[in-house]
């Protein structure tokens, strides 16, 4: 029997105060780019087994990431006061 299937979910954080901030001054593209990666690598570390996902991607514009992941640790995102929503990702045809 294989390891459960991944699917690539994008992940919508809850209003951070320090992101809108950063979001604001646009002159600091770098800084807000930064702080949303440590923020989400710390966040998808605090819930999930090492090596068992794969951030795609982390979206400045939203303040979410994309990341491959068992339909079990999206169960597991949703749960966490940070996150606001939790959707996987649809194929357009």
């Amino acid at each position: 029997m294989g390891s459960p299937a991944k699917e690539v979910y994008f992940v919508f954080m809850n209003f951070d105060p320090e992101y809108d901030h950063l979001r604001k001054n646009r002159s600091k593209q770098g800084t807000l780019d930064s702080y949303l990666n440590r923020k989400h690598d710390k966040l998808l570390a605090k819930l999930l087994q090492p090596n068992s996902y794969k951030k795609r991607s982390s979206l400045a514009i939203v303040d979410g990431f994309a990341v491959e992941m068992t339909q079990d640790q999206a169960a597991v995102l949703r749960g966490a006061k940070e996150v606001r929503i939790v959707e996987k990702n649809q194929e357009l045809a």
